[in-house]
């Protein structure tokens, strides 16, 4: 089968396309006819090394796959031939990748696709938007009637961060470039904030006057000492993007306010956790309230090239895609 993948850790540079044996499902596997995957920042940690996890080589690269499914091992149920379904734990902890025409899928981790989604639709959103749902509800356990601050409301993270919250009933304050104020408002936010404003802070005091439960950055700068102050009591801070960001934490104002910071990665999510999300994902992409911004389609031998626009900023506000196989 072809496949892009790497033969030892390093810059996109080491990124090879070419045939590989196909592989074969275990008993609880799926094996799945990947018609495309995407590129996330995560991937590029992955391939760098900058996340170090197991990668048997050669290693497929790619975490997200929507295809349809070409066999099904003996121990599972709820899927067969033909079914068109997604996946988006894939190229991490020793789980190969779905950048290639075939991919093996444990069936705990495949979820089946709603009618009427197109593949490209899909595969750029499942993951952004199953890293907001683990955000708010997993770990900062959002209630209706909260405030919610996202910073970097109009990218991938952040507009579902946004769609989401504002789904659960929340008041959500997005944060932007001005250009998006206007986008981040059709996502639900109540308010859409200049982050390049020098009264950016006054005006984020301004628009919550009883302070923000929870404040996620999705843009990674995470100013800790400016998100501390803005929090209302036992408010909380989830770390979710800017990998290589040091922070300052005041500590003295985060305990005194019986507040909360903590971090997660989606590559660490439970399966029952991201099976939670793909149900709310499913019914957000059949309605068609959960969509990418901007979607660029590049064939499976642009993976390199791919990788690197990820990784210098040049993708931002579109999602890349890598077409691989032919249905659709």
């Amino acid at each position: 089968m072809r496949a892009a993948y790497i033969e030892q850790l390093g810059p996109p540079e080491a990124i090879r396309c070419g045939e590989l044996p196909a592989p074969r499902p275990g008993p609880t596997d799926v094996l799945v006819d990947v018609s495309v995957t995407t590129v996330n920042h995560v991937d590029t940690f992955v391939r760098s090394g900058l996340f170090r996890t197991p990668t048997p080589f050669p290693f497929v690269i790619g975490r997200d796959a929507v295809g349809t499914v070409a066999e099904v091992g003996p121990g599972v149920s709820g899927f067969a031939v033909g079914d068109r379904v997604w996946c988006n734990s894939l190229g991490h902890g020793g789980r190969q990748g779905a950048a290639a025409e075939r991919a093996v899928v444990p069936a705990e981790r495949l979820y089946h696709l709603p009618a009427g989604v197109g593949p490209v639709e899909a595969v750029a959103t499942v993951h952004p938007a199953a890293t907001a749902y683990l955000a708010l509800f997993v770990h900062c356990r959002l209630t209706p009637g909260e405030t919610v601050v996202v910073t970097g409301a109009a990218g991938n993270v952040g507009s579902a961060l946004t769609v989401l919250a504002a789904q659960a009933g929340a008041r959500v304050v997005a944060v932007a470039a001005a250009r998006d104020a206007q986008y981040c408002r059709r996502l639900g936010a109540a308010h859409a904030l200049d982050y390049r404003d020098a009264r950016l802070w006054d005006e984020l005091s301004e628009k919550c006057p009883q302070g923000a439960a929870l404040y996620l950055d999705a843009a990674g700068v995470n100013n800790l000492e400016m998100a501390v102050d803005l929090l209302a009591r036992r408010g909380r801070i989830v770390l979710l993007a800017g990998a290589r960001s040091r922070p300052v934490l005041p500590v003295g104002a985060l305990y005194m306010k019986d507040c909360q910071v903590g971090g997660f990665v989606i590559s660490h999510a439970a399966s029952a956790d991201l099976a939670e999300a793909a149900a709310v994902i499913n019914r957000l992409l059949a309605t068609g309230r959960l969509r990418p911004r901007s979607t660029e389609t590049l064939p499976l031998s642009a993976a390199a090239q791919a990788h690197r626009l990820v990784e210098s900023g040049k993708a931002s506000g579109r999602r890349l895609v890598l077409h691989i196989g032919t249905q659709e």
